[in-house]
């Protein structure tokens, strides 16, 4: 068990609790955030002897310092904590874009429906109930990680490609976004204080009006016009979303015309690039998969690609070139 103050390094931590640790060793870090010794200590024994590394904070405030500096990958949370409590700790965690992805368990010993529901309204995708069980622990905490990993290769993927891609929850708030989306917001002033707010509400309100896929929200009176594209929702009631710089064409006219294509072809590869499937850009073209098939045919021809990865490798060139 390690606990980072303000002047230990995180990383030697972790590097005692290797040499500590009995059993294979996972390679994940663990920060668990409880204010009772007898928690803590089942918890840490629980989890060194399934070999992984174990971070401990006694509050809210010590595991945001800990978390900032080290980015474990899940957190155990205390929802009754004395000065800032779990719930608090957890929408700060969420607030910041380094973080956001982590996952967070909430451990109370609360057992009301509505404690249960603010948890998981403030950001943690599982609660346990104390006293804590080791293997229901383990099992709980099995599933997150390994979506929490699926996620993280997703969205590593994603920000290699270069493109304008986020996603936001009901509420608005930004959950993750590629390195390129960050600097266009940037760019544009849309991460300041003052504009920010505004922004997050402008989307909240177009979101409730369930907007179909490619329908764009302008965000104009900053330094620099953006549009923001609807791609899908996810079944966790999370929004892809991409951002446009709205001082130029849009992504199928650019394609359209670097590329030489039709605009229905435009269209087709598009969408393609933003990986949807030909059943789904029927749906968002309203044509058949077929007649979507045959504009890609058309694509491939004119491209000289043989596959669909190879076309939408030239398509998110073609655009980030222009952006």
């Amino acid at each position: 068990m390690s606990i980072c103050d303000d002047t230990e390094s995180p990383r030697a931590s972790t590097q005692t609790a290797h040499t500590e640790k009995p059993g294979a060793h996972t390679g994940d870090i663990v920060l668990v955030v409880d204010d009772s010794p007898d928690t803590l200590s089942l918890i840490n024994d629980t989890l060194e002897q399934a070999g992984i590394d174990v971070l401990v904070a006694l509050d809210g405030s010590q595991a945001l310092n800990i978390a900032r500096r080290l980015r474990p990958d899940m957190i155990l949370l205390d929802a009754i904590m004395p000065g800032l409590d779990g719930f608090e700790t957890c929408r700060l965690l969420k607030a910041d874009p380094s973080l956001v992805s982590i996952p967070v368990i909430f451990m109370t010993g609360l057992t009301d429906s509505t404690d249960i529901v603010r948890g998981l309204e403030s950001g943690g995708v599982d609660y346990l109930t104390k006293p804590i069980q080791p293997n229901e622990l383990l099992a709980r905490m099995k599933v997150h990680l390994s979506n929490a990993r699926l996620t993280s290769s997703a969205h590593q993927a994603l920000d290699s490609t270069g493109q304008f891609l986020f996603t936001v929850d009901t509420s608005g708030q930004m959950q993750w976004a590629t390195p390129q989306t960050y600097a266009l917001l940037s760019s544009a002033g849309a991460l300041d204080g003052g504009l920010r707010r505004p922004l997050i509400t402008e989307l909240q309100l177009w979101l409730r009006r369930d907007p179909a896929a490619g329908n764009r929200l302008k965000w104009e009176g900053l330094q620099k016009s953006l549009a923001v594209v609807f791609v899908e929702r996810r079944d966790t009631g999370t929004y892809l979303l991409k951002l446009q710089d709205d001082g130029g064409p849009a992504g199928e006219e650019v394609l359209q015309k670097k590329l030489a294509l039709t605009k229905r072809e435009s269209e087709v590869l598009f969408w393609i690039a933003n990986g949807k499937t030909n059943r789904e850009i029927g749906e968002i073209l309203d044509v058949s998969p077929r007649t979507v098939n045959k504009h890609l045919e058309g694509v491939f021809s004119k491209l000289g690609v043989e596959n669909r990865t190879a076309a939408a490798g030239i398509a998110i060139r073609t655009l980030n070139q222009d952006a």
